[in-house]
């Protein structure tokens, strides 16, 4: 295509290039999550597993430690971020009759949304994350039957995505089930993602003595306390010290708040806690499933909620004012400021810069996606698959599980929400934009004669591409 065709997408690029730009300036070197960021940065100096979660964003942080510099970080995650928005724009201009400010609209939300430019800031793994699962999704739509090592490429993208957030884990079944490409296909993409998965088991083991990716059940035992019944669970004596009582706290402060029964519950706490949540989903199923989902509806609200506090707006912000490192924040022995001063010679506390950061927040303030587009953006790509636009039904899946999974099994945040914006997007271009046709999974080749067969699937292949 000419450079011409291109044009309203390279402006959009280029105020997208501008707001990162800003948050470069304005905000050096980049924003930190509570203690999160330095758990990570932690067993990225050291490069280790951490016990709480997977480490491959601690991974993504040492392969970049010889630049000696958390700018560097930020600056590489915003170039992750722009390559997501290519990625929809150029699969939307390959796949569909989408004129170029079509495609360019469909990539906006990307490029645009004050948020995304905020997460691309933060030193946290869901960037890294969306990134991988993106890059997976193009390559399995890049042709209408994605070629064995495509496939194997992509599962191989998506089990790195896994060790990054655990959450990656059922869109490489939902990408297998969707996209199926044949037997062998299917089976080399598998082992390429068993092997990495695999070898974090045991890299997992050779620090803690067991094979897991990280992680904690506490999560979803403090999702299950928002409706456990005890009346109804009617737990044995050694679960009944967890059943909530008082007043019901939003799920995350069930870990950490001070009246949660969880302080009482001693160093079995991890057991305990995995056999009370399994307990409250056996015997409350209709209520695990409600509380989830009413907790995902948030995410279509016109003002970004808080939560667990009940407010609008959004804690992932560009903040008028930073803290100091404190030296309570701290990880494996090492306050905050320590951390960042081993990974870049300095202290890595965020200094806000007049007046970048001032004309960012300015933007901030109307800068975003709005919840109700984003549901107006997932009906779309909805229609297309009731419309047999088969091309849309993997990114729409996998943005569905991405906004539905995380308040299921843990807590809403609108950090979880943003990665599920750009696969969102693609779903709905492609439904606007391609041609109804048979689904993936069937081969027009069993209904038919082979001569036929190998007609209509050069029709299939011409329509859809």
């Amino acid at each position: 295509m000419k450079l011409r065709s291109h044009r309203v997408f390279l402006l959009v690029l280029a105020l997208g290039v501008v707001l990162r730009a800003l948050a470069v300036l304005g905000y050096r070197p980049a924003l930190w999550f509570w203690a999160d960021s330095f758990a990570y940065l932690s067993s990225g100096l050291d490069l280790r597993p951490l016990e709480s979660r997977p480490s491959g964003y601690s991974v993504f942080l040492w392969a970049l430690s010889p630049l000696h510099s958390l700018a560097a970080v930020a600056v590489v995650q915003h170039l992750l971020g722009l390559a997501i928005a290519t990625c929809v724009y150029a699969l939307l201009r390959r796949r569909t009759r989408l004129p170029g400010w079509g495609a360019a609209l469909a990539a906006a939300p990307v490029l645009l949304d004050v948020h995304q430019v905020q997460l691309e800031h933060l030193v946290m793994a869901d960037l890294l994350f969306t990134a991988l699962v993106v890059a997976a999704v193009t390559l399995l739509l890049w042709r209408p039957r994605p070629a064995p090592w495509t496939v194997l490429a992509a599962l191989l993208l998506l089990a790195l995505a896994t060790v990054t957030r655990t959450i990656g884990l059922p869109l490489i079944a939902v990408a297998l089930l969707l996209a199926w490409p044949g037997w062998r296909a299917a089976l080399a993409g598998l082992l390429a993602a068993a092997a990495v998965l695999g070898g974090y088991a045991v890299w997992f083991h050779s620090a803690y003595g067991s094979y897991g990716m990280g992680g904690s059940s506490m999560w979803l035992w403090s999702r299950t306390m928002t409706f456990a019944d005890c009346g109804t669970m009617r737990p044995p004596r050694e679960l009944a010290v967890l059943c909530p009582s008082g007043p019901r706290l939003a799920a995350p402060a069930y870990i950490w708040d001070a009246r949660s029964p969880i302080q009482k519950a001693g160093a079995d706490r991890e057991r305990l806690a995995g056999e009370f949540a399994s307990l409250a989903i056996r015997r409350q199923p209709v209520d695990f499933l409600l509380t989830g989902l009413h907790d995902a509806l948030w995410a279509f609200e016109w003002d970004r909620r808080v939560y667990p506090s009940p407010g609008p707006q959004s804690a992932y912000v560009f903040p008028a004012s930073v803290k100091p490192f404190s030296p309570k924040v701290a990880s494996a022995g090492r306050t905050a400021t320590q951390l960042t001063a081993a990974y870049q010679g300095s202290s890595g506390a965020t200094q806000v810069v007049q007046p970048y950061a001032g004309w960012l927040r300015a933007y901030q303030e109307v800068g975003f996606l709005r919840g109700p587009l984003l549901a107006a953006i997932l009906l779309i790509g909805l229609g297309g698959v009731a419309a047999r636009r088969w091309a849309a039904l993997l990114p729409w899946a996998f943005a569905a599980t991405l906004l539905l999974l995380p308040p299921l099994i843990a807590a809403f945040d609108h950090r979880y929400v943003v990665p599920v914006v750009p696969l969102a997007c693609l779903a709905a271009g492609l439904a606007l934009g391609s041609r109804a046709v048979p689904p993936p999974w069937r081969s027009a080749a069993a209904d038919v004669q082979p001569d036929q067969g190998r007609k209509l699937t050069a029709v299939h292949r011409a329509a859809d591409a």
